[in-house]
């Protein structure tokens, strides 16, 4: 058997899946949730649809429409005084909510509903409710299983009034399932407010709600602690839960105080308490937040002498509130200013430039270098950093509302200055982009082919390498449009995508042509060749005219009198391009022993 949690610390290890508190076999209105077994609602909602519409023409004022819920039935009729013989014909009882304005016009509502029940041909019996009145003083009469029923109703109409109801109730009972057990129950209070309460909720308004828990015996665990698991469960998990099952689109917003912070916020006359005590509707109670409603109604709930002195000081404070929020406005035109600065900078290839120096960089690069910024718009930026840096060392202690307007506006033409200064600057990069690509290109395949024109290197390239299989046939396409780039970007500008494409298509194109001529004068030089293994590793012992050479995978080595000391893939390079074809391998015996003495015994192949 499941132990029962003993402490408010016990429960918030625990959770609980919502369990309606209305009878069981009442209707739930949407999936997740348990439906009654006495009434197909869907096929009784089609016969009803006659009924609905012509009852929402006829009073257009209409919130909500909804069927009880079956097992819902006898307390609404206990309530209500039905006779004994409507009792009896086992009506299906339909909740029609109005606003409380059309009260007074209740006496002519009420004929002609019953007639439009009757004309149904359905046994019906419909129960007027006033949003603002009739449905809270279930609540504020401690009556809170006539909301979870209206809530649980079936809806044949609603403009948002039920759902919103619907989503706190389910929620409410997520929230007690978990903290209330037995005879245990550490929720104080549990009550809606906002647009639910004043009767204007719709299918897109807000769901207000408060949850006011019981925190007197937790003796091991920090207020702070405790609000945040409490709130981590209530506000983030049974939120989303409540939401989902609910089937709505109105955002629940969740309140969690405890019940020490709570009485004392009252107690210093916290204008939040305040308005939620007159405010609020309770779905559920513990004897705690009717009698406040009750005492602030009769004017008995006011505020102490701290707290009137503390509010009363608020107004001395608000000129270095002012003071303070108009130079937090200053730093925030100064980041709008200098951030799109710093991004214009990194577009022309250089790091974002600190503050400290940000003007004589922006100077250099943006003003003289690219003649793109023009001198006002650097002493736009000269203003900002200039402020910003008296803030930041204390000499600037205000500003006027209007010097920050002025800021503002000048600042906000500045950003959309560096917007169109970011396309010319885009296009130029672009250019410059493409030139060197041209260059790296033509000067790969000039190393290659010789110093020839642009088509018969591209010639040389089909007929030398692609046709017989030295590289892939797809780089003579990749050479031919990375030459004519430069032409392309000076036509228009390219998407970042695009440049980005070509990029890795000039690496590729480069590493190919790269590697082709490294084979190449291998070859020139292999006879000068030979392959030695040793120690399970393998390496090629070259020789050139300027020396022997060991090379590895990951090294390149050089015979230097008696011993291999480093070297390096230019060295190596260097030296077979010196060296003649030769037509035997002559490697001396000092060469052989310097081998031997540093890989020890080795094997040749060649």
């Amino acid at each position: 058997m499941e132990k029962k949690p003993e402490s408010l610390t016990d429960n918030l290890t625990t959770g609980s899946k919502y369990k309606p508190t209305v009878p069981q076999g009442m209707a739930m209105p949407s999936a997740g949730m348990q439906q009654p077994q006495t009434i197909d609602f869907q096929k009784l909602k089609k016969k009803l649809e006659d009924f609905k519409k012509k009852l929402v023409k006829k009073f257009p004022f209409v919130i909500s429409l909804g069927i009880l819920p079956p097992n819902a039935s006898q307390m609404f009729e206990e309530d209500e005084g039905l006779p004994k013989e409507e009792i009896e014909k086992k009506p299906i009882h339909v909740m029609m909510i109005m606003p409380e304005e059309q009260y007074k016009n209740l006496n002519k509502i009420k004929p002609e509903v019953v007639k439009l029940a009757k004309e149904s041909g359905e046994n019906l019996w419909v129960h007027i409710k006033t949003a603002e009145v009739d449905m809270w003083n279930y609540g504020l009469d401690s009556k809170f299983e006539f909301m979870d029923a209206t809530a649980a109703s079936f809806p044949l109409y609603d403009k948002g009034f039920l759902g919103a109801l619907r989503v706190a109730s389910i929620h409410k009972n997520l929230v007690l399932n978990w903290l209330n057990v037995g005879r245990i129950r550490y929720v104080a209070t549990y009550a809606i407010g906002g647009s639910l309460t004043r009767g204007t909720a719709d299918e897109t308004s807000d769901v207000d709600t408060f949850v006011i828990i019981d925190d007197t015996d937790v003796k091991r665990m920090s207020k702070v602690e405790l609000l945040e698991k409490l709130r981590g469960k209530i506000i983030y998990e049974y939120v989303k839960e409540a939401t989902a099952l609910a089937g709505v689109k109105n955002i629940l917003n969740v309140q969690v105080y405890l019940l020490t912070d709570f009485w004392q916020s009252v107690k210093d006359a916290h204008p939040v308490m305040f308005t939620f005590i007159r405010d609020g509707i309770p779905m559920f109670d513990r004897g705690t937040f009717i009698p406040w409603k009750r005492l602030l109604q009769m004017g008995k709930i006011k505020p102490s002498p701290e707290a009137i002195d503390l509010y009363m000081k608020e107004g001395d404070r608000t000129k270095e509130i002012i003071k303070r929020r108009q130079l937090d406005n200053m730093v925030d035109v100064y980041f709008g200013v200098v951030t799109p600065t710093q991004a214009m900078m990194m577009l022309a290839g250089h790091a974002p430039p600190v503050p400290k120096v940000i003007v004589q960089e922006v100077k250099k690069v943006l003003v003289d270098k690219e003649k793109l910024m023009t001198l006002k718009d650097l002493k736009t930026l000269e203003k900002v950093v200039k402020l910003y840096k008296d803030y930041e060392h204390g000499t600037l202690k205000d500003i006027l509302g209007k010097e920050i307007d002025n800021l503002l506006q000048e600042g906000m033409g500045y950003v959309k200055r560096m917007k169109e200064l970011r396309d010319k600057l885009e296009k130029r990069m672009q250019e410059h982009q493409a030139e060197k690509i041209n260059e790296e290109v033509l000067g790969m395949m000039k190393k290659i082919f010789g110093n020839k024109g642009q088509e018969a290197l591209l010639a040389d390239l089909e007929d030398k390498m692609v046709k017989k299989g030295k590289v892939p046939a797809r780089m003579l396409n990749l050479a031919r449009e990375l030459i004519n780039l430069k032409g392309k970007v000076k036509t228009k500008k390219l998407t970042q995508t695009e440049m980005q494409r070509y990029s890795r298509d000039t690496a590729d194109l480069v590493d190919s042509l790269t590697e082709y001529s490294q084979r190449k004068e291998l070859v020139s030089v292999e006879r000068g060749i030979m392959q030695i293994s040793y120690q399970g590793k393998k390496a090629e012992v070259v020789s050139t005219d300027e020396g022997v050479f060991v090379v590895e995978k990951d090294k390149i080595r050089k015979v230097d009198g008696k011993k291999l000391v480093e070297s390096d893939r230019k060295v190596f390079e260097g030296a077979l391009k010196n060296t003649k074809e030769k037509l035997k391998f002559d490697l001396p015996c000092e060469v052989m022993e310097v081998l031997k003495k540093e890989m020890g015994e080795f094997t040749i192949s060649f």
